[in-house]
């Protein structure tokens, strides 16, 4: 995840506006697009990245394979463009209504003013944006009616591997920061830190959690921004000096300065991914990846094109669950003989408690 030109401390107020929308307009997961799907001709889709690139191992890559997938399936052409700086947000937009698009989807939160602006001056136009409310006054209503909200309740999934993280813990010290104090960055930090606290309910254990507490987010770690630089790496090294023996960082490229703080350190540290499964997306972290949390943000856009396509676009916001399969977490991979043998039934009840709402999850979503 990336962000700039809306980077600061999102207030009480944020939040609660991106949860109206979501229970004001909350719509079931689409159905992907099925094989041999026709579409009209003139039926253009397009996307729009931010800073990350469609290369970032994240967000805009499962966003992009997304578009592709989808419109390979319907036999027509999208078009991408890449976003170098945020003043290339609102020019990349334009371009790409010029083109003709007949659906425009932004990757990434960042984007969320230029998009909200493009669609209000283009209403015949469809958009989405992957990981945003597109609530910029925060009044709980999507600011442009030809919007489509693509949002993730990775609290549920984050849940899970808090949990499994302090069941791993030998040190009983756990670490999770994000980039920027947004409410997409800062919900895996808080469902991963409610995850350890069930863990230490259920197991009369006292696993801590260093960065993040759910009682005062505003305290909650960031470096700052998304860049693999030195402050991401000292922050990374803050918490492994502190005994740390598992990182979360929630941010895009952030995660390669906590792989390099680990490896400096030479003790065995596991690390956390977000959004994709870095162990499959990044194969340099294989010996350092115990899981990733996962947003299906690839489905979830293939379906959204498919339905644009057939003339059944929706602007209710989709909202990704472990209900709905819209999260999820990765397979442990090298990781599976180290971590209890019993953690797999446990997390399958887990999981079907969270689903039931047995055991409740918080999260800014509902």
């Amino acid at each position: 995840m990336r962000i700039t030109s809306r980077g600061r401390v999102v207030s009480g107020i944020a939040l609660v506006g991106a949860s109206a929308i979501v229970l004001s307009g909350c719509a079931a997961a689409p159905e992907p697009a099925a094989s041999g799907s026709a579409a009209a001709s003139d039926f253009i889709p397009c996307m729009v990245s931010d800073q990350g690139g469609f290369n970032d191992n994240s967000f805009n890559q499962l966003g992009f394979e997304g578009l592709t997938e989808a419109a390979k399936k319907l036999n027509v052409k999208p078009i991408t463009v890449e976003s170098a700086t945020e003043t290339d947000y609102a020019p990349n937009l334009d371009s790409l209504v010029s083109q003709g698009c007949s659906l425009i989807i932004s990757v990434g939160f960042a984007l969320s003013q230029a998009t909200v602006e493009s669609a209000l001056a283009n209403p015949d136009v469809n958009y989405a944006i992957i990981d945003d409310a597109a609530d910029n006054d925060f009044n709980g209503k999507t600011d442009a009616p030809n919007i489509k909200p693509i949002l993730f309740n990775t609290a549920q999934s984050a849940f899970l591997v808090g949990y499994a993280a302090a069941s791993y813990s030998k040190t009983g010290i756990v670490a999770t920061w994000g980039g920027l104090p947004f409410p997409t960055v800062s919900i895996f930090s808080d469902g991963f830190a409610q995850g350890v606290a069930h863990y230490n309910t259920e197991k009369g254990k006292a696993v801590k959690v260093l960065g993040y507490d759910p009682a005062t987010p505003e305290t909650y770690t960031v470096t700052g921004g998304f860049e693999a630089n030195d402050v991401a790496k000292s922050t990374a090294k803050n918490f492994i000096d502190q005994n740390a023996d598992v990182l979360l960082p929630v941010g895009g490229p952030i995660y390669l300065s906590a792989v390099a703080a680990i490896t400096d350190s030479g003790k065995d540290i596991a690390l956390v991914g977000v959004d994709a499964d870095l162990f499959v997306t990044d194969p340099t972290t294989e010996a350092v990846i115990m899981t990733s949390i996962l947003k299906g943000i690839k489905t979830a856009t293939n379906a959204v094109v498919a339905d644009a396509a057939a003339g059944n676009f929706s602007t209710d916001a989709y909202v990704g669950t472990l209900e709905n399969d819209g999260v999820g977490f990765a397979p442990f991979h090298n990781f599976e003989s180290k971590v209890d043998p019993a953690l797999a039934g446990e997390l399958d009840a887990l999981k079907a408690d969270i689903i039931s709402g047995a055991v409740p999850v918080k999260s800014y979503l509902g």
